[in-house]
């Protein structure tokens, strides 16, 4: 029953999207916030992430995009005066403030109640000793651990259970600072990063027993006592790897009844044992041989593999979740998919889901790709189909990688004996490994051996290889062609093997009937009738898709898995783009395979295609439901890559045409565009090859800017000061992009200027910029990596005025309908162009926010036929907020071993925060400490920098004569900033005798350290290693001179306990 004394409940989400919390949250805080809010409850909602539809104005009643630091959320109930807090949908960010709020006495003092979940269930379950003395207590199996608080005793413990062990920490995500340890050493190491990361402490100490299954439960429970389990979950590596970076099916594939019954019973028996109220995700190791298990850990929060189980079931979670907070009971729940049943009703699924990891190794060459117990992907891609082998394909098909074949040439190339050697290596290529070990003749029993992964995986993929194997062979009769498409092959896979061509298997197909059919998500294996249609590809199956409508039909294609330069602001964009059209009474239509996502929630669109976003794929649904038009610009590069296939398919493109997005990219149509329009842009050249790309560079003269066509998130985008640099960007650039006649490489002359960015909003005729962003890192610094402010503070009125014109010239040149982003360089009052993209970028969701002006839903409505001046909010540049809005970049740099961190033209942030304020320093100072930089105004300073900053670091010191700041350089640097007349003490290198950098990062001395890198990435030089160390340790660490100064000028100017609240509900109001 409904808990009528709940009226107002604060939701607390997961903050920037970062390696081990990424856009699953935003999607179960969206739902939850919905579902709130139908039962009549007012929700206000504290996150720090303005990328995301969660944090919309209109998703709850107040809106705080704030850090999420104890005294904003202290200051926030003082506010708001919610009588619950929801602690269980911001993922270990939002379980881990809402104890400490707790512990704190500041809900008890503001009569505030946790629902969902006690305080004493959450400390059962992440407590490592709580958890531990409560398994034994209800009977559950635990591994042999014990739970430490030094290094000396994680030593001794180890030194008695023997080693390999598996190193734990409570209250971290991700399996932040956890890992296995095979010796001392290694155990020394982790552990001590291990405490220094845990909330409390404390890490746990545990006998390593990789090489065992690994079994995930996702249940629910009500306060009742009701207990269901939602989905059983299966990773295709044994433990020893994360799960967020292991290939997972669901359901549990190779588990005999009785193994099932019994994970399933220990799962119910857990939850009712922690008295969870909601969701709850229980994670088991199973011995592969006998029927002995142990429960590895239990989630009691909505997690990553809730957001899979979500999607792979179609049962609502989140939604779910927050009702039960409540008070409703599972049997009062109406089942929002059927309609007819209750939540009560646990899910029946009639087919096979596979998630497969996205990992960011193509930007960070450097890193080391080995996988464990820290998780290292960014996102995740979901496939659905009726047999393992083909979902294997889909999923490998949505990575968008190249990878259509799980036998890679660079693999197959090597010796049978070289394969055998990698089968050791646990890596991103594992899978690939396996198949092309099978090829070779390697046994399965060998295989399984190496790598513990259960014979029924291997079976699998051996079907997969023999199928291969078969084709190769030139053999292509009607029934070899239906199993090769039955196990997911797709017609390019086949046409290769077989020595033809694609339209030719295409043909044959139509010719023997073998075309793909779509079955239904539907909770229930098709036993009562769904009413959400969420659609999966098959061959041999019934089709049960109605394509008839008398609505105009579109279709919008999203941006496929979370990815470094390609994240969660262009899932943002699809699903506004979706409303707007349903708004507008069209039938929405969404292609998308990302299980993290709103864009795949059950009732964002009329129909939900859950797909790889590739031609083949594509084409099978459009020839289906023949749609009136697409929408590619929402969807980042992935939906870009369509336009051909649509455009040859006759499908109308919405918004700007093929032709003209060409025209922005092709470097020759953009030049003389730029003519036309009287526009200025750095000095470059397209070239094919190293060579010429050495004499490009030579003509206009070092430093120069190297980047190929077509991409995203500067992807192989370098700033090169010599020949050597070239050669060896060329290089990168050409394995992933091997073919450089089609995708040129571009070399421009790179300007050391002010960078500024506006998105705009176009109907073909008039445009709206809701505003422009400067960046405060100089240009050179991706603009994703860098800070960008709302708005602009150091522009003319007369640059500005510039900015505006020449955006409505090349709006108006290259015939943009919908949205345009444009970057531009200013240099001393002149402004160049640095590029434009005609479509939506990771900016929008931002400045959408900030200022109030829903752009994605206006440029849709311009790609209706609607005009701009007709929307009410005018034309030209909109009028300012009244507020400073600063974004932030957030890096996953700790969860990437080996990766630099310094920062250049190719982007490496995974998320983002927002600071807002009216007081500029202030809303600088909120994005810091949103970011995690934050710092008291006597912070100790390590200051090392690279020759040509030493002027420039004396001059930016002496603003901070009067501050309590201690500075402390290495010999070169200190010199410097003693000859400009500052105070600074001298420190030795990280290599140099004591006392030097290592001690004071040791002793916990330092709050920042600002190091600015010499030219060239190699692992051996001390600044690479000092800012390996500054992610190792946790100290905040700066490569751009320019965030240094703004971190510090906050810090001394805001006042010590200044905070001012923003509500972006209410500034949409009163837009």
């Amino acid at each position: 029953m409904l808990d009528k004394s709940i009226k107002k409940v604060m939701v607390i989400g997961s903050g920037p999207i970062i390696i081990g919390q990424a856009a699953e949250f935003d999607y179960a805080g969206t739902q939850a916030c919905r579902s709130l809010k139908e039962e009549g409850v007012e929700v206000v909602l504290v996150n720090s992430n303005p990328a995301t539809i969660m944090t919309d104005g209109d998703i709850a009643d107040k809106v705080y995009i704030e850090p999420l630091t104890i005294p904003t959320l202290t200051k926030i109930i003082e506010k708001e005066k919610p009588d619950s807090l929801l602690p269980s949908l911001g993922g270990q960010t939002g379980l881990n403030l809402a104890m400490e709020l707790n512990e704190l006495g500041i809900l008890k003092e503001n009569n505030v109640r946790l629902i969902g979940i006690n305080a004493e269930s959450i400390k059962k379950a992440e407590d490592r000793q709580e958890f531990k003395d409560t398994m034994e207590a209800i009977g559950e199996p635990c591994i042999e651990s014990l739970v430490v608080e030094t290094v000396e005793d994680a030593l001794e413990f180890s030194a008695k259970i023997g080693y390999p062990v598996i190193v734990r920490p409570a209250y971290t995500l991700g399996g932040t600072g956890g890992g296995i340890a095979y010796d001392e050493a290694q155990l020394h190491e982790i552990a001590s990063n291990g405490i220094r990361l845990s909330r409390v402490n404390q890490v746990l100490i545990e006998k390593c027993i990789s090489g065992w299954k690994e079994i995930e439960f996702e249940t629910m429970r009500d306060s009742k006592g009701n207990c269901i389990t939602i989905c059983s979950m299966e990773n295709m590596d044994p433990v020893g790897i994360h799960t967020g970076d292991s290939i997972v099916v669901a359901p549990a594939q190779t588990l005999m009844d009785k193994e099932y019954s019994m994970l399933r019973n220990a799962a119910l028996n857990i939850i009712d044992a922690l008295d969870i109220q909601g969701g709850c995700n229980v994670q088991f190791a199973l011995h592969p041989t006998s029927f002995k298990y142990a429960v590895i850990e239990v989630n009691p929060r909505v997690s990553r593999s809730s957001a899979l189980a979500s999607k792979a079931t179609g049962f609502p979670i989140a939604r779910v979740a927050s009702k039960i907070a409540l008070g409703l009971g599972l049997d009062e729940i109406p089942n929002a998919v059927t309609g007819k049943t209750f939540a009560s009703f646990e899910p029946t699924i009639d087919y096979i889901v596979c998630k497969f990891p996205k990992w960011p190794f193509d930007k960070f060459v450097t890193a080391k790709k080995t996988l464990g117990t820290q998780m290292k992907a960014t996102g995740e891609v979901m496939s659905i189909a009726r047999t393992f082998e083909a979902a294997l394909h889909k999923s490998l098909h949505s990575l968008e990688e190249n990878k259509e074949s799980l036998l890679l040439d660079s693999l197959m190339e090597m010796s049978k004996e070289e394969v055998h050697e990698q089968l050791y290596n646990v890596d991103n290529m594992r899978v690939y490994t396996i198949a092309v070990a099978i090829y070779k003749g390697i046994s399965l029993e060998e295989i399984h051996d190496i790598t513990k992964i259960d014979m029924w995986f291997l079976n699998k993929i051996k079907n997969i290889v023999e199928m291969e194997k078969v084709l190769k062979s030139g053999k292509c009769d009607r029934e070899t062609l239906f199993a090769a498409k039955k196990m997911g092959f797709t017609d390019n896979v086949i046409a290769k093997n077989v020595g033809t061509t694609k339209s030719a298997i295409k043909h044959m197909r139509k010719l023997w009937n073998i075309i793909p059919s779509f079955s239904i998500v539907d909770t229930c294996a098709a036993e009562f009738k769904a009413q959400t249609p969420y659609y999966y590809s098959d061959y041999g199956i019934a089709n049960e898709v109605n394509p008839k409508t008398d609505k105009k039909k579109i279709m919008v294609l999203g941006s496929g898995p979370i990815r470094i330069g390609q994240g969660v602001e262009f899932d943002y964009c699809s699903v506004h783009s979706v409303w707007a059209l349903k708004k507008a009474g069209c039938e929405a239509i969404i292609v998308n395979n990302n299980p993290e996502t709103v864009s795949t929630d059950f009732d964002v669109s009329d129909k939900l295609y859950f797909e790889p976003l590739t031609p083949e794929y594509v084409t099978s649904i459009v020839e289906l439901e023949n749609p009136d038009g697409a929408i590619v610009q929402f969807g980042g590069q992935t939906a870009i890559k369509l336009t051909k296939t649509l455009n040859d398919l006759g499908v109308k493109i919405l918004g700007t045409d093929a032709d003209h997005v060409d025209a922005a990219e092709d470097r020759e149509r953009f030049d003389e565009i730029l003519e036309f329009c009287d526009i200025a842009r750095p000095k470059g050249q397209t070239v094919f090859t190293t060579q010429e790309a050495i004499a490009a560079a030579h003509s206009l003269g070092y430093p120069v800017l190297v980047r190929p066509s077509y991409v995203l998130g500067g992807q192989g985008m370098q700033i090169a000061a010599s020949d050597e640099d070239i050669v060896e960007f060329m290089d990168i650039i050409t394995r992933t992009i091997p073919d450089l006649s089609e995708h040129p490489v571009l070399v421009d002359k790179y300007l050391m200027g002010q960078e500024v960015e506006v998105d705009a909003i176009c109907d073909g005729k008039d445009i709206l910029i809701p505003g422009i962003m400067e960046h405060i890192d100089r240009a050179g610094i991706h603009s994703g990596d860098s800070i960008s402010v709302y708005p602009a503070v150091t522009l003319s009125p007369k640059v500005q005025k510039t900015i505006v014109d020449y955006t409505k010239r090349l709006a108006s040149a290259l015939h943009v309908i919908g949205m345009m982003n444009i970057q531009f360089i200013v240099l001393r009052e002149t402004v160049y162009i640095i590029e434009v993209n005609p479509r939506s970028s990771r900016t929008v969701p931002y400045i959408s926010k900030v200022t109030g002006i829903p752009a994605i839903s206006l440029a849709t409505r311009a790609m209706l036929g609607e005009r701009i001046a007709d929307m009410g909010y005018g034309t030209g540049l909109y009028k300012n907020s009244g507020y400073y809005a600063i974004k932030l970049p957030v890096f996953s740099f700790e969860k990437i071993i080996g990766a630099d961190t310094s920062l250049g033209p190719e982007m490496k942030s995974t998320g983002e925060v927002l600071g807002i304020s009216t007081d500029y320093n202030e809303a600088l100072l909120k994005a810091f400490e949103g970011g995690g930089v934050s710092m008291p105004k006597n912070a100790k300073i390590v200051v090392t920098v690279r020759d040509k900053d030493k002027a420039e670091i004396g001059e930016m010191l002496k603003e901070f004569k009067d501050s309590e700041f201690e500075f402390y350089a290495t010999p070169g640097t200190c010199k410097a900033i003693r000859k400009a007349g500052i105070e600074c003490k001298e420190v030795n290198p990280l290599t140099g005798a004591s006392p030097n950098i290592m001690d004071m990062l040791q002793n916990g001395e330092v709050s920042l350290i600002i190091n600015t890198p010499t030219h060239g990435r190699l692992a051996d030089r001390d600044g690479f290693k000092l800012r390996r160390l500054a992610v190792e340790s946790g100290t905040s660490c700066l490569t751009s001179l320019d965030a240094a100064l703004s971190v510090m000028r906050s810090t001394f100017i805001v006042p010590d306990g200044k905070m001012s609240l923003t509500d972006i509900a209410t500034l949409k109001i009163n837009n």
